[in-house]
């Protein structure tokens, strides 16, 4: 009798029935986190197409709008909108919308520059030891005791202090990714590097050196691999406190230009009007940056627990 044969599950298949996959399925907070972080970045995406008009484009912009109250039509114009309008007649639902484009911009980007110079650092310091090491990592420790806000906005102003004048706007998302990110890097450094210790003494590390391996290939084909897991738990979560952070900053005044407002300087112009009556400038805003930074890291505390053995 031929032994039957066995039908091996298809791609899809083991994705679905994964131990990551299953603990999502079953977990409300997560699916609800995802979704709504999933719509916002589609929001954003597809902001020219889902937005009334185009807020920073003065052509489009009507005067006699301003201050119309939310779903009220204007006293002058007529026109109604559903999150009512600023002072200058901008329709606050369209100002969200392209606000999140440079908010979720920064973020992401700030963050992808924190975690590749964090893991390259805490590779080297990791994998080479010695003097180099102890350089990176009482580096670490110094900017441990200084608030991350508190090096972005110093990062920032030297920068800010450095480009000619007339270049300064052109610069400021760039400045503000790079000050961000270099206050966000040492705990992708720390975590990197204490996986490294543990993963160069292994096996098949020791095997890369016998057969010549360089040190560069050991710790990037071999080594970087097996210490992705807690690295993309951190930038979950670093995610939604970059967000946070571009936003204190922008509220500042030493973040996004008037010309590319993001939801921190959203917040910022709705403040000037909060106590005159005109509470959806900033309450509209503010709420989407709660919902945002809230599911990212609601995401990031789901992650961290599916990827973790000891709660599987």
């Amino acid at each position: 009798m031929e032994p039957a044969e066995v039908v091996q599950p298809s791609r899809w298949r083991s994705i679905w029935d994964a131990d990551v996959t299953w603990s999502f399925r079953h977990s409300p907070v997560a699916v609800i986190a995802a979704v709504v972080t999933l719509t916002m970045i589609l929001s954003a995406i597809f902001a020219p197409w889902i937005a009334t008009t185009n807020p920073f484009d003065p052509a489009s912009l009507n005067l006699m709008n301003g201050f119309s109250r939310p779903g009220v039509p204007n006293a002058f114009t007529g026109e109604s909108f559903w999150l009512g309008t600023d002072d200058q007649g901008r329709d606050v639902w369209s100002t969200i919308l392209y606000g999140l484009r440079i908010s979720l911009f920064v973020g992401f980007m700030a963050v992808l520059f924190a975690l590749v110079l964090g893991v390259l650092l805490g590779l080297l310091a990791g994998y080479v030891g010695g003097w180099v090491e102890t350089i990176i990592m009482r580096v670490a420790d110094v900017q441990l005791t200084f608030p991350s806000i508190l090096v972005a906005l110093l990062i920032f102003g030297v920068a800010r202090g450095v480009i000619p004048i007339e270049y300064r706007d052109q610069m400021a998302i760039w400045v503000l990714i790079v000050a961000i990110g270099l206050s966000d890097w040492v705990q992708f450094a720390r975590v990197v590097r204490g996986a490294t210790l543990v993963e160069k003494n292994k096996e098949y590390v020791q095997a890369a050196r016998l057969i010549g391996r360089k040190p560069g290939a050991i710790m990037l084909k071999h080594i970087l691999p097996n210490v992705l897991s807690p690295v993309l738990v951190i930038a979950t979560i670093s995610l939604a406190l970059a967000i946070i952070a571009e936003a204190t900053l922008s509220f500042l005044g030493v973040g996004a230009p008037p010309t590319q407002p993001s939801l921190g300087t959203l917040i910022r112009i709705g403040q000037d009007f909060l106590f005159s009556g005109e509470w959806w400038i900033l309450f509209f805003p503010a709420l989407t940056l709660l919902a945002l930074a809230l599911s990212v890291n609601l995401l990031g505390d789901w992650l961290r627990d599916a990827l973790n053995p000891r709660l599987r």
